[in-house]
């Protein structure tokens, strides 16, 4: 696990950027705390930071050359299946013992057919000093980050924004995806906040000649509209089997490893079948002295005690959140308003305090349907009498007082959403329950107007796959929507920050192509939602984890707003002569959301005020 970043030049205008190769890997610094290096040659500058893992001697720092001196790499993530390469590879005489060399000259021998080759995660690049070209990859289901700049002189790449700003490109604000950050808290891919930066997309290589790029995928994430039905029992068998396999590739570690361990059903499958393979294995949980609800270390322990594992809770307060707000707003480089984030950081910071690496359960509400939305939407698709009659009544759910603080209110707020989703095509109550704030709204609140027709092709590219009569292309689409620009975002970013590498079992691409085989009544029904992974390993984890109702982390936003945070709101961030100033947002339609969400009928307005601080604090940083 390691930051990336590089510069390959068209001409010399293009190689005056080689001056701040040294600042782009400053930035990549908390990625790799454990070392750095750079290699300058001809038309290519290419910089590195380590976070060693695998062999962690000096003599697998990176960049890394083959013995001819040809070929040079820089590589960020993990290869598991790097011992099984190596044996094809037997022709190859090898310095080290980790993966990086493996990879090397899996790329000379295979060419860009080395990816087909690879189980894990990565992103890398190769140059070839006599072809003078340059390979750069990015793991199948976009795992790892890989950003990259081009203009008529050169194009950068980088693990991070932060590392293509020193470079020193062009800062013009991406209007239509402003837009839809407004709408989701992220940014989908291949667009990002900056005209001209893209994110290369999960399963796709970029080859560079001259000044000619091209970009193939190389990978698309299995898909069958009619999958073939298998008995039940044996799926959930070899489910078991499947899952088992993806974990222990992922326990390979020359530095101390552990697990997160939430009590819910994701992270204690990894743990049981960790625990298979190494005794006392480290699990990690955080707890919410002030949020009880939330508090979910109770299930965490059993799942610790039944599997003898070495735990240790973080137990935290409001202030303990607080405390940590802008150490999250401060890593944040492009515009990302997932307020779980603040959790995932804390945990990884106080994870990296034991150990180096940390397995998660990410990845599997996605692959079998594990969010309440999915249950919305099943019964959106199939509904009952009830169902029906909540439609009849969203005139009324939405003249109803809603707030996500009240158990009353946030009620109100989801029979609303619900009845109004009810009435759309499944691709528009895809996009509406994916978003946070209308598409109207959103662009209303823009002083800065995008191009709609550029918004609606964003959109289209978004919601192709989805079907009104395949429940399968709304987990196909998460997977390549939610899955690949939130949460895997978040957990890259928040662990990154904090010089932890976090592996995720449930996307091993094996897996991936197996789950996503499986018809739509294995995962969920109106009982169950991940039905198969439940029942898989209901004869193995505590009884209780399967009693007891599923509650999402909530970062007390409204609270602060209204007490702590209330003055750089009103005062600073979102004050109105600065917003008329800035000019990017309107200032009428800020005064009127700060007007609701200091009422008593606050509805979402604390998660739309926190999509505004966090795009505030980035232009601060990154724009004034």
């Amino acid at each position: 696990m390691c930051g990336i970043t590089g510069a390959f030049a068209f001409n010399e205008n293009g190689k005056a950027a080689f001056s701040n190769l040294d600042a782009s890997i400053a930035a990549l610094g908390l990625r790799g705390p454990d070392g750095n290096g750079s290699f300058v040659y001809d038309n290519v500058a290419l910089g590195h930071t380590r976070l060693a893992i695998l062999d962690t001697s000096e003599a697998a720092n990176q960049p890394f050359y083959d013995a001819t001196g040809r070929y040079t790499i820089i590589f960020n993530g993990e290869i598991y299946n790097f011992k099984e390469v190596k044996k094809e590879l037997g022709e190859y005489t090898f310095r080290t013992t980790g993966d990086t060399e493996v990879l090397l000259y899996c790329y000379i021998k295979y060419g860009k057919e080395c990816v087909n080759k690879l189980n894990g995660f990565f992103a890398f690049a190769v140059y070839d000093k006599e072809e003078k070209n340059l390979f750069i990859a990015r793991d199948r289901m976009g795992i790892k980050p890989l950003l990259v700049y081009q203009d008529e002189n050169k194009l950068l790449f980088a693990s991070e924004m932060k590392a293509l700003l020193a470079f020193g490109m062009p800062r013009e604000i991406d209007r239509v995806s402003l837009w839809q950050y407004l709408q989701f808290n992220y940014i989908p891919a291949p667009n990002s906040i900056f005209k001209g930066v893209k994110k290369l997309l999960p399963g796709h290589y970029m080859m560079m000649k001259g000044e000619e790029a091209t970009i193939e995928k190389y990978y698309e994430i299995p898909y069958e509209e009619s999958p073939q039905k298998k008995e039940y029992e044996t799926v959930k068998k070899e489910l078991e089997d499947h899952l088992e396999a993806s974990v222990q590739k992922r326990l390979i570690s020359d530095v101390p490893l552990g697990a997160f361990l939430s009590g819910g059903i994701d992270s204690s499958v990894v743990v049981a079948l960790a625990s298979r393979h190494t005794q006392h294995l480290n699990t990690f949980s955080i707890g919410y002295k002030d949020e009880p609800l939330f508090d979910e270390t109770g299930y965490a322990k059993l799942v610790a005690d039944k599997f003898k594992t070495n735990h240790t809770v973080f137990s935290l307060t409001n202030d303990d959140l607080f405390a940590n707000l802008h150490s999250v707003l401060d890593y944040i480089d492009e515009p990302f308003a997932d307020s779980s984030a603040l959790a995932v950081h804390i945990l990884s910071m106080h994870t990296r305090k034991h150990v180096t690496v940390a397995l998660s359960g990410d990845g599997a509400d996605e692959l079998f349907s594990g969010y309440n939305k999915h249950a919305a939407e099943f019964r959106s698709r199939y509904p009952s009498i009830t169902e029906l009659l909540v439609k009849l009544g969203t005139p009324l759910w939405k003249a109803l007082p809603q707030s996500r603080n009240s158990k009353l209110g946030n009620l109100a707020r989801q029979l609303s959403k619900f009845g109004e989703g009810m009435g759309l095509s499944a691709d528009e109550r895809y996009w509406q329950w994916a978003s946070f704030y209308g598409q109207d709204d959103a662009k209303r609140l823009m002083k800065l107007q995008p191009d709609e027709t550029e918004y609606l092709k964003r959109k289209s590219e978004i919601l192709k796959y989805i079907k009104p009569n395949d429940f399968n292309s709304v987990l196909y689409t998460d997977l390549q929507m939610v899955l690949v620009n939130d949460m895997l975002v978040k957990v890259d970013s928040m662990s990154m920050a904090n010089s932890l590498e976090v592996r995720v079992p449930f996307l091993d691409h094996n897996i991936v192509k197996y789950v996503m085989k499986l018809p739509v009544e294995y995962k969920i029904d109106r009982q169950a939602r991940k039905r198969v992974l439940q029942d898989a390993f209901r004869n193995i984890l505590p009884p209780e984890l399967y009693h007891r109702p599923k509650h999402g982390f909530e970062v007390p936003l409204l609270k602060w707003f209204r007490s702590e945070l209330k003055e750089m709101i009103t005062s600073d961030l979102l004050e109105s002569s600065y917003i008329k100033e800035q000019g990017v947002f309107n200032p009428n339609e800020v005064r009127g959301l700060l007007n609701r969400l200091y009422s008593n009928n606050p509805g979402d307005a604390a998660t739309q005020v926190w999509n505004l601080i966090v795009f505030q604090n980035w232009y601060r940083k990154y724009i004034d």
